[in-house]
């Protein structure tokens, strides 16, 4: 149950879009036993965003959230930074990404 939410700065073609939405349904098998078929994605575009006391440059704040525990966070902050650097253009150091371990998750009107 792994959903990713993604804020940029800025408006991205849909074509990138497409590609990332791609990429990450790879990347997500990086989270054993985490798939394409139960990820959800959002991108929210043309926030307004500052680092550093700066809004001159692209930049992306990346929150993956996923059901249970998770130990390869260091591999998947490498898989999505690429990602973003590659289809966006955003330099790797203006790309965060913060994972959330969530043990309460329903779907289908249950819980897991």
């Amino acid at each position: 149950m792994p959903y990713i939410d993604t804020k940029l700065n800025f408006k991205p073609t849909d074509a990138s879009i497409t590609n990332i939405k791609s990429k990450l349904g790879e990347a997500i098998t990086i989270f054993p036993g985490k798939t394409e078929q139960y990820l959800m994605l959002n991108f929210d575009t043309d926030c307004r965003m500052f680092f550093a006391g700066k809004d001159d440059f692209k930049m992306a704040m990346i929150e993956v959230k996923v059901f249970g525990s998770i130990d390869t966070c260091d591999e998947m902050t490498s898989a999505i930074t690429k990602i973003y650097a590659e289809e966006l253009g955003i330099a790797p150091d203006k790309i965060y990404v913060k994972y959330e371990e969530c043990y309460y998750w329903g779907m289908g009107g249950t819980n897991f």
